[in-house]
């Protein structure tokens, strides 16, 4: 187990020599972390992490012989080590955080190898003190809560029961619900939006995430939960029965004309260290929001949103926080809570029927 008082170990898993060699030249340059070994494909991983008991692995999605996807369920249950994923412009990557991976890069465009490998490092680094959970796969839920979409199987969980609908009750139709996440948030994010209804009010969230991948993680959403997931655009209006997902390299936040809102997405200096930043979009929503609103922050290193959100406490929102037990991370959610924004904690799988309840009592 790590500890911060030595270095991290590092094992890389790449069946490319050239990606294998820059990756451990780039993070061998951090004083932090040791590179303990490679390995060119899952098997020869599989030897190695028993031998070299590293803290850390970065691991190719695509590899021969076995992915990264059939690595990580064959590793995880004997040896549950946070991994990174590396990984192109591709929807597996979702299915490698589904199997227990903590976090992912996107593999470099060329030119791009320096901010890749400060990228990777920074993760690797978040990582090692990360919670590992195993997870089964999820189902998806019945293609009648989506009409017109072709019914998709995916892994071999229990499926969950249909949340019942909120029913009609304008109160409803004025609540306004942001989420925050990062590090470990793919599938934390999945496991509150799963367990809500099809009529849920309107939803705003923010995952740190490369370029390229925010559409596909709002179409994974989309598909797998029962109310209606996208990316945002400017322009949209928030509404009861849609999620909107902040686009990677965009700030996301409410715009307010009258009783209507809308969302701006729109290039912009990083907000605390991000771009989308939870910050962004909690403070716009403590600054423009005049009906009843909720704020969810949510696995994640640093403190991105934890500002945010004790501004949307003190404007009168209901805020939950993810607790230290159900984290990847516990760091968002953390600094959230002790500075006074955060009302109450729960897991990634209460926070649906915290948020539920006190819809109920509006």
């Amino acid at each position: 187990m790590w500890s911060a008082n030595k270095k991290i170990r590092v094992l890389v898993v790449d069946d490319s020599v050239l990606a294998r060699t820059m990756i451990t030249q780039g993070l061998s340059k951090n004083h932090r972390l040791e590179i303990v070994g490679t390995a060119f494909n899952a098997q020869d991983a599989m030897v190695k992490v028993g031998q070299l008991k590293p803290d850390v692995i970065t691991s190719d999605v695509e590899m021969p012989g076995m992915s990264g996807i059939e690595f990580l369920k064959q590793l995880l249950p004997r040896y549950p080590l946070p991994v990174i994923l590396v990984s192109s412009l591709d929807l597996r990557v979702f299915d490698a955080l589904s199997a227990g991976a903590v976090d992912f890069v996107r593999k470099p465009e060329p030119g791009q190898n320096d901010s890749f490998i400060s990228n990777l490092t920074q993760k690797v680094i978040s990582a090692a003190g990360a919670r590992v959970r195993p997870r089964p796969g999820i189902q998806t839920p019945p293609a009648a809560t989506k009409p017109g979409m072709a019914r998709v199987t995916a892994g071999s969980a229990p499926s969950m029961p249909t949340p019942p609908l909120l029913g009609n009750r304008p109160t409803l139709d004025n609540v306004i619900i942001g989420l925050g996440a990062s590090t470990g948030g793919t599938e934390a994010t999945l496991e509150v939006m799963r367990r809500l209804p099809a009529d849920i009010p309107g939803m705003l969230i923010v995952q740190h995430m490369p370029v390229g991948f925010t559409q596909m993680y709002a179409d994974r959403l989309n598909r797998l939960c029962h109310m209606e997931v996208r990316e945002a655009k400017s322009g949209d209006e928030i509404r009861r029965g849609l999620a909107l997902l902040a686009p990677a390299d965009f700030q996301m936040r409410i715009v307010r004309s009258g009783s209507r809102y809308t969302v701006s997405c729109l290039p912009g200096e990083k907000v605390s260290g991000h771009r989308p930043s939870v910050d962004a979009l909690f403070f716009s929503m403590a600054e423009h929001v005049k009906c009843k609103m909720a704020g969810i922050i949510m696995t994640g290193m640093g403190r991105d949103g934890a500002d945010g959100l004790l501004q949307m406490r003190k404007a009168g929102a209901y805020t939950i926080g993810q607790d230290k037990e159900s984290s990847v991370v516990y760091g968002m959610p953390m600094v959230a809570y002790n500075i006074g924004a955060v009302q109450i904690q729960g897991s990634c799988e209460d926070i649906a029927g915290i948020l539920l309840r006190q819809l109920h009592k509006w």
